[in-house]
């Protein structure tokens, strides 16, 4: 009798998972066809901040996760507000609010999103040097770390009133429920990982953060989402450093804005993709292409500027060209030039800078430039040994 019941139950997952893959096509087909056919089309972006209320989170020595990721995911929506205009920003929680796994997809799915962004920050009791951040989209656990990071995550759901009834049994400490999402091929998989992937590059060259990669594993947050869902890892809070760099102002507005130039350059993309034109960003987009080999002056140890500017013409480096600054450097980059301005022997000092000059230039940003060429930023912090 047991070994049936069993055979039942694995049959109703079946039929559960094929009727959410025959939903989600249906509203992937949709969507597609409402982007490639309009030309007012606005994206629809959730961001949801982790956790939150009675559930605190990972915890760090002075700090606690949804504090965290709630000021990541306000600051990721004021960016894309500020500078996007094509872009409707929504957020599961925007104050210290308990929201159940369930609800944050059902809030997503139901306002139509274009893409879900769960931000969270992760933590290594065990292994308290570990550091990094990591983007993770719905796929079946490979890795028993992997499996780890979704069960911590996926414990949010025992905050909740009659979880087993709710979530149909699933047990969120019990690798046996993971068994179901074996079963899923997720029909966002590529869009997710896309994302997923521009999101890691940004903290890579944008925040200077050491990169883990892109991962994949059973997150039931987004395992309910009809939509490119990615659920981000932003650093460790058991690490004494990053627990620091997470809770200041600079680390969150960094980690920010990384995930806001991901969004729009993914945006982006889809729009090229579908010949839909009317992506307009209201600053111009940064990239970080190598420079071009005819730079007049070879960078023998890495330098650290605030890139203000790219463009595809030539401007003359005159202050009132860019809103009084004064040492402004043309760098050649393909087919279009990059302006930055100051030159510091530390990373912590064109940070400084750049806080003077995101008053002018909301958009700018520190660059590290060694031999002609953009560094990730973590790499030349660690060759200058600068703190």
């Amino acid at each position: 009798m047991g070994s049936i019941t069993k055979n039942g139950k694995e049959r109703t997952n079946n039929i559960k998972v094929l009727k959410l893959l025959s939903l989600c096509s249906l509203v992937f087909l949709f969507t597609a066809l409402q982007v490639a056919g309009s030309t007012e089309k606005t994206w629809v972006v959730v961001i949801d901040a982790g956790h939150g209320g009675k559930d605190p989170g990972a915890l760090g020595a002075k700090s606690r996760e949804k504090d965290i990721n709630l000021s990541i995911a306000l600051k990721t929506g004021a960016y894309l507000e500020k500078n996007v205009k094509n872009v409707k920003v929504l957020y599961t929680r925007k104050t210290d609010l308990f929201v159940g796994l369930k609800e944050r997809a059902e809030f997503a799915n139901k306002n139509k999103a274009d893409l879900f962004i769960s931000i969270h920050a992760n933590a290594m009791p065990a292994n308290r040097n570990i550091k990094g951040a990591e983007t993770f989209i719905m796929g079946p656990s490979k890795d028993d770390q992997n499996l780890e990071v979704a069960m911590k995550e996926n414990e949010a759901i025992v905050y909740e009133d009659d979880y087993t009834t709710k979530y149909e049994g699933f047990d969120p400490k019990s690798p046996e429920s993971y068994i179901i999402f074996s079963l899923m091929q997720n029909v966002f998989r590529e869009q997710s990982t896309e994302f997923a992937s521009q999101v890691q590059s940004q903290f890579k060259n944008r925040a200077g953060r050491i990169d883990r990669g892109v991962k994949q594993d059973a997150f039931w947050v987004l395992y309910m989402t009809s939509m490119p869902s990615v659920l981000i890892e932003t650093g460790f809070l058991t690490n004494a450093d990053e627990e620091k760099y997470l809770a200041s102002e600079e680390g969150q507005d960094y980690l920010a804005s990384a995930i806001y130039r991901a969004t729009r350059d993914y945006f982006s993309e889809i729009e090229k993709k579908s010949q839909v034109s009317n992506f307009v960003p209201a600053t111009e987009r940064v990239t970080h292409d190598t420079l071009a080999p005819d730079e007049k002056e070879a960078v023998l140890m890495p330098t650290f500027m605030v890139q203000i500017k790219i463009s595809k013409e030539k401007l003359e480096t005159k202050p009132e060209n860019f809103n009084g600054i004064t040492d402004v450097v043309s760098i050649p980059a393909g087919d279009h030039y990059k302006y930055a301005t100051g030159s510091f022997s530390s990373f912590s000092e064109a940070a400084e800078h750049s806080k003077v000059i995101r008053k002018l230039y909301s958009d700018a940003f520190v660059i590290a430039v060694k031999d002609n060429k953009v560094l990730p930023l973590q790499e030349a912090i660690d060759m200058k040994g600068s703190k």
